[in-house]
């Protein structure tokens, strides 16, 4: 009778103690890797955005999300040594700041998911197969957005209503140019202003192009997305105001670094989006289904133009979502 007393207070014990042992076992924190070509310092308000977005659906840095931050501080060549790093943690999801990093990551894993934040023509990049069924380990958000351009030329040409030369700095290999600029061509019969299309393929391309546009009698600048000019564009910028000519640039850091004007996707925003594509993929969803967004968002930021003796009329001022004094 013992005995069998002994094994039945056995039994209700281990009963009793392997709830609480299950219970006990701390549930898995998701891990993401966030890989960035740019320095963190030149794109804070991005990276806020994401965690923002992280937190209006519950995640909580150091909590119950843990980010691994990777920067290639505009260094592309190092992003390969930064994605293999993120891969050997295996993370849950890759987070990729733009079309460089979203190349790298493509080519390290194929099976962890990877969220866009931005990317000019994921289809061209080869990154998806469409933007309504992406089909392999990659979604996100794209800017892509080609008649932009024509309305930045419509902008450039009420700053100066007497405008009737535009250069045209991009790089012909970049995805979604060749769109951007039929759009441009179209705006450009309509405003009556002559194009000069530059292209810039490596840095020493800068310069020339500068000297060709002034020499071309040209008024005004207007950029194409293009990495070389992104990695440059403080210097852009400055020869912008040297040659003492108008530009409107594909990228507000342009603006922040000291050129005229930016009209286009609000970036930031791409990035508060992608944090629900992290969420939905966490929650089970495969990356190959979640389609392709595109940009609702949109900005126009002026910088004051008295370093090149423009005066900005009123009306165009007015439309101004930021003006950085």
């Amino acid at each position: 009778m013992k005995r069998k007393i002994s094994i039945w207070l056995l039994a209700t014990l281990l009963l009793t103690f392997t709830p609480l042992v299950d219970a006990q076992q701390p549930a898995k924190v998701p891990r993401i890797g966030h890989v960035l070509a740019a320095s963190p310092s030149a794109v804070p308000a991005r990276i806020d955005a994401f965690r923002q977005g992280l937190r209006e659906l519950g995640y909580v840095e150091g909590k119950n999300i843990v980010i691994e931050w990777r920067s290639a501080e505009e260094k592309l060549e190092s992003l390969p040594g930064l994605l293999a790093e993120i891969v050997r943690l295996k993370v849950d999801v890759i987070v990729s700041g733009g079309p460089e990093s979203t190349r790298v990551a493509k080519e390290a894993t194929t099976t962890i998911p990877i969220v866009m934040t931005q990317d000019t023509d994921p289809v061209a990049n080869g990154f998806v197969a469409s933007l309504a069924r992406p089909g392999g380990n990659i979604t996100g958000l794209s800017n892509l957005a080609p008649e932009l351009s024509g309305k930045r030329l419509e902008l450039l040409k009420e700053t100066i209503p007497k405008l009737s030369r535009v250069a045209v700095l991009g790089t012909s290999t970049g995805p979604g140019n060749a769109k951007a600029l039929k759009e441009m061509e179209i705006a450009a019969v309509a405003s009556r202003v002559m194009l000069q299309y530059l292209d810039v393929l490596s840095p020493k391309d800068i310069d020339n192009a500068f000297r060709v546009a002034t020499k071309g009698r040209a008024e005004g600048i207007l950029t194409l997305s293009s990495p070389i000019l992104n990695s440059h564009r403080t210097g852009v910028a400055q020869l912008a105001v040297e040659n003492r000519l108008a530009a409107i640039y594909h990228n507000s850091l342009y603006v922040e670094n000291g050129g005229l004007m930016f009209y286009g996707v609000n970036v930031a925003d791409l990035d508060r989006r992608a944090a629900t594509y992290v969420d939905r993929i966490l929650k089970g969803t495969k990356p190959a289904d979640p389609p392709v967004e595109q940009p609702i968002k949109f900005e126009f930021v002026l910088k004051a133009a008295k370093q090149i003796g423009l005066t900005v009329p009123p009306n165009v001022l007015a439309r101004a979502d930021k003006v950085i004094r």
